[in-house]
């Protein structure tokens, strides 16, 4: 893997978490203010913004590479999204929650690597 496929990567993961967490922002705007506001419709844009551009970049990296190659790379979004969602949604983060993640990575990892 070259160094600018490494970036791609890394570009489309921190889109996907980046995604969730602004769509997850949106969710909880509306809940409080209604689907009219300003605070639901900036971060559902973000949100859609960053998913569409995960997904291209996907598509992309999928004309390079297997499939089995890339997808530990998706998996490690689980684990990422989780402390992200503790940190910066200020969601509680229980010891089942992070061991359930890990088990969770672990498991595509050994998979891919069959």
């Amino acid at each position: 893997m070259t160094p600018v496929s490494f970036a791609i990567v890394l570009i489309a993961l921190t889109s996907a978490v980046a995604g969730q967490l602004a769509l997850k922002k949106a969710m909880d705007a509306s809940n409080a203010a209604g689907f009219r506001a300003r605070e639901f419709g900036r971060p559902l844009s973000a949100g859609m913004l960053l998913m569409t551009l995960q997904f291209f970049l996907n598509l992309g990296l999928l004309q390079r590479y297997d499939l089995s190659f890339i997808y530990p790379f998706q998996g490690l979004s689980v684990i990422i999204i989780t402390f992200a969602a503790a940190i910066v949604l200020r969601e509680k983060l229980t010891l089942q929650l992070t061991i359930g993640s890990a088990l969770i990575s672990a498991g595509i990892v050994l998979v891919s690597l069959s």
